[in-house]
């Protein structure tokens, strides 16, 4: 029977090397695993001497010496893609399988991109004899802290499965938010960029051939008039300050965000802005509470936490309350205290989470607060995309009735002066 050398860790996280006789190396990792460890590496130990054994050797230098290739790629994955592979990973590794065959299997089935290529990487590494979490860490365009520091936490606490069904579970509900959020603002940003070119082929192509007419009748033109022939020769010479003007404005906000006071200023405006601000406010509630519910239930640490919901917020109100939350913690004091006083969240919230520190049970506390406020978007979005429809009726007709008001006044003196 082979024997097999392998390379572990126990619950404890402390590094286990030893051998064990198997048939095959699936029945190897598989008795590893019901000894309650870890399998980080394993590898068939060739016989001393013999033909075989040479040729055993330098197959595996080969196997090892090879590299895959990888496919150009740019950015990163994305959240959709991430959250697919978290969730086959959770079921792998509650099937039983050993994660570096998990790894492969998956390695396998991804498109050529970057995820893909940092899964072979991280094969390699894992191979090689390093953890999950630090293979992991390697490739912050596809894992990021959040993700990394929560394998770290199952790592050490010998419940992986445990932590990725965990992940997969908060991967999916984040993205089924943004999904909810996106799809209900498709139809009223269809209808705007579908008006705007309405409108511009009417200033460009249509309004020239009016103006053309009422000079060669001499008509008088009423200051409506005026105003919209004037509007025509802007978007007729300066037609491209009208796709440049959104790239410039696109710009100036990623300059402005660049800096702190700049982008604390922009999204205290953001929040204040109605309905649109509460959307952005429940939202953020909702992301950052189930990210710190999540990290604090799978056992990372709580300033640990603090930093990652802060630095994943995506908002520069938020990450400040964030700061104080973090400094109040590290002084031996409560997050409910520092979060009152920032005045960016409803009562309720910090109450919630005053009785789950005084209870001990945060974590539960804190998914709590995600479920509601997740509901509370989607009621937000329904009501925001129904009071944009009655909007956008009467502010583009509005803009059709000037069209035409500004087009028949000259009409009807032109009419009447050739009549009489």
């Amino acid at each position: 029977m082979p024997t097999f050398q392998y390379e572990a860790m126990d619950h404890t996280g402390r590094e286990v090397k030893d051998t064990i006789d198997a048939s095959t190396q699936e029945e190897a990792q598989q008795l590893i695993r019901q000894k309650g460890f870890f399998v980080t590496k394993i590898s068939e130990r060739a016989k001393a001497g013999g033909a075989g054994g040479k040729k055993g050797t330098r197959a595996a230098a080969k196997k090892g010496g090879r590299r895959k290739k990888k496919s150009f790629t740019i950015g990163k994955i994305s959240t959709k893609q991430l959250c697919t592979f978290t969730r086959q990973l959770s079921t792998l590794q509650d099937a039983g399988l050993p994660i570096l065959r998990s790894l492969k299997i998956l390695e396998g089935q991804c498109k050529p991109g970057v995820l893909k290529n940092s899964l072979g990487e991280v094969v390699e590494d894992i191979e090689s004899g390093q953890t999950l979490s630090e293979s992991f860490a390697k490739h912050p365009k596809a894992f990021d802290r959040l993700y990394c520091n929560m394998i770290k936490a199952g790592e050490a606490g010998g419940a992986l499965e445990a932590i990725l069904q965990r992940l997969a579970d908060f991967k999916e509900k984040s993205q089924s938010l943004k999904r909810r959020i996106k799809s209900a603002m498709v139809y009223p940003i269809v209808v705007i960029f579908v008006a705007c070119v309405i409108v511009g082929f009417i200033l460009y192509f249509i309004i020239p051939k009016f103006e053309a007419i009422f000079k060669d009748f001499g008509v008088p033109l009423p200051a409506m008039t005026k105003f919209l022939i004037g509007a025509s020769h802007f978007v007729i010479k300066y037609f491209y300050l009208v796709f440049l003007a959104p790239l410039f404005f696109w710009i100036f906000l990623k300059l402005l965000y660049r800096n702190k006071t700049g982008a604390y200023v922009c999204d205290r405006i953001l929040l204040m802005i109605p309905v649109m601000g509460a959307i952005v406010e429940k939202s953020t509630v909702a992301r950052t509470t189930r990210t710190l519910g999540t990290l604090v239930q799978s056992g990372v640490p709580i300033l640990e936490s603090l930093n990652i919901v802060r630095d994943t917020a995506g908002n520069a109100v938020f990450e400040r309350a964030f700061t104080r939350i973090y400094e109040s913690i590290r002084e031996g004091e409560t997050i409910a205290q520092p979060l009152r006083e920032a005045r960016i969240v409803d009562d309720i919230v910090v109450n919630m989470i005053d009785v789950g520190e005084e209870t001990g049970d945060l974590d539960t506390m804190l998914n709590k607060i995600a479920d509601n406020y997740d509901e509370e978007v989607e009621a937000l979005v329904e009501s925001l995309v129904s009071l944009l429809e009655p909007i956008m009726i009467v502010v583009l007709g509005g803009i059709i009735g000037f069209i035409v008001i500004a087009l028949f006044l000259p009409l009807i003196t032109l009419i009447t002066k050739l009549s009489g």
